[in-house]
This record gives C-alpha cells, sequence and structure tokens, in this order.
C-alpha cells in the first residue's frame, strides 16, 4: 500500500457496530466484562481505548513500524523513551534542537542520574569519538530546529549499532510523508503528532513507533504505568489530520522552496537555512534521505539584533506569530526568545542560533500572498 493510500485506510476500518466510517470517539474511562478477565480487550481507558488504538495502528503503517505508543504530548512520548533508560546512562544528542526536549533532558532527568552532550552530528566520523561507555541513547533531530541541519540518519545508526546503542529519531519536522527514519536503521521514532500529523493546531499529541517488540512492550508498560495518555477526542482529531497529511504537506513543501528562493535573494536577509537550497551544506543527504524538503524555514538579518527580528514579527498580517509549527496557517517565530528561550545563549550562538533568526513555519495559503507579507513586514526595517 503507497503512502497516499495508508494515510486514508490503513490501520482503520468502518466501525463494527454501526458502519461509520469516521473512528468513533470512545468517551469512556471504563468498560463491562462479562466475568474478571473476561472482556473484549479493554478493561480501563488507561490502558487502551479503541479510538487510541485506531490511531496507533495507523501511525506505525506510517512510518513502516510494527508499533505506534501514543502519549499526551511529543514531550511526555520523550520523557517514556528517556525512562528507558537508568541512572548512569548518558545521551548523546544532536546540538541543534527543540528547546523542550534540551529542557526535559537538563533540568528533569539530569538531576536524577541520566546525563546529556549536545555534540554536532554533521561529520559522522567526528560524532562516533564522542561515543562513551556510559552512551546508551543517541538523539537525532533531523531537520533540526530551528537551523534546518540534516543529520545522516543511516550513518549515525549504523554507527549506533556498531557500539549497541539505541537510537531515537524525533521526525517531527519531517512528518513520516518525507521521511521514514525506520527504514533507515533507527530504532525508535518519535512525533510530536500535534504538528504536521494533525495539521489543524487544534490537537496536542506524541507517539513513538518502533519495529521492536521489546521496546514496543516497555514503553506501553511506561505508556500505561505512567498514564500520560491523550484523550479519545485527541486521538479523533489526530487520526482525522493524517488523512490529508500528504497533500498539506505537499503544498507546503512547494511553498517553502518559493519562500527560501525569495528570502536568499532579499538584501536585508543574511542567511537562509533550507535543505532544499542547492547551497545548504547538507542537501545532498536530505535528497539521499528525503522525499521533499519540508515547511519550515529559518533566516536571519545582516543586522544582527533581536530589534530587527521584532520589526518584521510584529508586522506579518498572513504570518501569524505563534509558537508551534505544521499546521495549515503559516506561522512566524523569534526561536531565541520563545521556543527555544530555555537554551543558554552561548549554546544558541554556539549553533548559530543568532538573536536575528526567524524561524516559519509555512502553511498552505497561496505563495504570492505569503510572500507579499513577507516583503511588506521586511519594508519596516530601518
Amino acid at each position: 500500500m503507497k503512502f497516499n493510500t495508508k494515510v486514508i485506510h490503513a490501520g482503520i476500518e468502518p466501525d463494527p457496530s454501526t458502519g461509520a466510517i469516521m473512528t468513533p470517539i470512545f468517551q469512556t474511562t471504563t468498560y463491562v466484562q462479562a466475568a474478571p478477565g473476561d472482556h473484549k480487550g479493554y478493561e480501563y481507558a488507561r490502558a487502551r481505548n479503541p479510538t487510541r488504538t485506531v490511531l496507533e495502528n495507523n501511525l506505525a503503517a506510517l512510518e513502516n513500524g510494527t508499533q505506534a505508543i501514543a502519549f499526551g504530548s511529543g514531550l511526555a512520548a520523550l520523557d517514556a523513551v528517556i525512562k528507558l533508560l537508568k541512572p548512569g546512562d548518558e545521551i548523546l544528542s544532536t546540538d541543534d534542537l527543540y528547546g523542550g526536549s534540551f529542557r526535559l533532558m537538563k533540568r528533569i532527568f539530569e538531576p536524577l542520574g541520566i546525563t546529556s552532550r549536545f555534540v554536532s552530528m554533521l561529520d559522522p566520523a567526528v560524532f562516533e569519538a564522542q561515543i562513551k561507555p556510559e552512551t546508551k541513547l543517541i538523539w537525532i533531530e533531523t531537520p533540526t530546529n530551528p537551523m534546518l541541519n540534516i543529520i545522516d540518519i543511516e550513518a549515525i545508526t549504523g554507527i549506533a549499532r556498531k557500539h549497541s546503542i539505541m537510537t531515537c529519531v524525533d521526525n517531527t519536522f519531517a512528518s513520516p510523508y518525507l521521511q521514514t527514519p525506520l527504514d533507515l536503521g533507527a530504532d525508535l521514532v518519535l512525533h510530536s503528532a500535534t504538528k504536521y500529523l494533525g495539521g489543524h493546531s487544534d490537537s496536542i499529541l506524541g507517539a513513538v513507533v518502533t519495529k521492536n517488540q521489546e521496546l514496543a512492550d516497555r514503553l506501553r508498560f511506561i505508556q500505561n504505568a505512567s498514564g500520560a495518555i491523550p484523550g479519545p477526542m485527541d486521538c479523533f482529531l489526530i487520526l482525522r489530520g493524517i488523512k490529508t497529511l500528504h497533500l498539506r504537506v505537499q503544498r507546503a513543501c512547494e511553498n517553502a522552496a518559493q519562500i527560501a528562493a525569495w528570502l536568499l535573494n532579499h538584501p536585508a536577509v543574511a542567511n537562509v537555512y533550507y535543505p532544499g537550497l542547492p547551497s545548504h551544506p547538507s542537501h545532498d543527504i536530505a535528497k539521499k534521505q528525503m522525499r521533499g524538503f519540508g515547511g519550515m524555514v529559518s533566516f536571519d538579518f545582516k543586522t544582527d539584533t533581536t530589534e530587527s527580528a521584532h520589526q518584521v514579527l510584529k508586522n506579518t498580517k498572513l504570518f501569524s506569530l505563534a509558537e508551534s509549527l505544521g499546521g495549515v496557517e503559516s506561522l512566524i517565530g523569534h526561536p531565541a526568545t520563545m521556543t527555544h528561550g530555555s537554551l543558554p545563549r552561548e549554546q544558541r550562538q554556539k549553533i548559530g542560533l543568532t538573536d536575528s533568526l526567524i524561524r516559519v513555519s509555512v502553511g498552505v495559503e497561496d505563495s504570492d500572498d505569503l510572500i507579499a507579507d513577507l516583503e511588506k513586514a521586511f519594508s519596516s526595517l530601518n
């Protein structure tokens, strides 16, 4: 079954009791049993819910996995992945990543004895030298947030296998429409399904997908024991959003490519970060492992000040100033003071996240209108 068909049909059947083509919202906390232990596969909704089961089956199929485990948010999913480790273990993470992931690793788990180091993964040979005996999880985010670096998944997971280290790829920016990391050797794939999978800025949910039955069993135990589950309404909304994932992401890719090309020629812009540009240092890797270059674009200004960024941010109309990404509407943000405010400034500067850097999540509007919106906002620059 090809991807465009999977989003509509994989793991989804009409409701057997009514024939409803949309999976019902099973808004219940418990299930009646004929006798103790004699039930229809459902006992208590923290452990399982039929709406969630259909979503998990669909997500597993989209990522070419065998099991998906859904959580209340992307960070709840990461929390569960880190709980696979024990005190004394180390996470070796890419140095350019979502600020919330950095915060969870450093401020929640480091005091509990699970440490994290943040290193460049752009050169696999240099990266391999960073591995220590206590390294037990390699955390890969690609494309990275917000610098849009591309990490060679196959190269890094190959190194990890050589050292018997578990790998997890945050596939939020790409979505399974553009990239399937399990096919490139990853043990786990994580999504903030809030973003492209849902696609309508109306629900929060996270998920982890795997082909490894042991890891799936452990994650499902954590899901039930910790209770960080999504509600049935959120599962329904993500399922609804997935049905148009291929259409939305394709249009976002087309729009982003046009916007990146326009930015590249604007006299006020210093740098444009978009893997679809031939000038991007990892463009060839992106072509190798992705089926498109995504809807995220970052750029900064020759006048590298927070004020320059804020001047543009407050003058856009179609680009809404807001957190998050991956919706049908275009969003614009200032990572240094928004999504990545939890990163120390020296860490931001180290990865090239300047004070003027702006990140845009390009939606599915008309690209000419989006470029005109940016052009008008840029005219406010002194």
